[in-house]
């Protein structure tokens, strides 16, 4: 199961599998972003080489206006996603504190 939608703060909320299922619906989302986006992939469990091209596009798009997306809550599995692929030197990337309760 894949979800996208705005939370209250205006930033965009990626939960489930971002896969080549799911990257039509998330390009079509992601192409009404007009302003610098935040992306909260807290809640997101995997994105395939699919899902990586809806975000290069969404942010080459919004850098030529001088925008970008910014990744937070990043868990490190797809920390490492992006990582083995590059992608972590084009986008700026916040990983989520993992710690847990003392």
């Amino acid at each position: 199961m894949f979800q996208i939608e705005f939370n209250e703060a205006g930033s965009v909320v990626v939960a489930g599998r971002l896969d080549a299922a799911q990257a039509p619906r998330a390009q079509e989302f992601l192409d009404e972003v007009k302003d610098e986006c935040v992306v909260d992939m807290a809640r997101l469990e995997y994105v395939s080489s699919a899902g990586l091209g809806v975000l290069l596009r969404t942010h080459k798009r919004l850098m030529g206006d001088g925008r970008g997306l910014r990744l937070i809550n990043v868990s490190n599995h797809i920390k490492d996603i992006f990582m083995y692929s590059g992608f972590d030197k084009l986008f700026q990337i916040e990983v989520a504190d993992q710690s847990g309760p003392d």
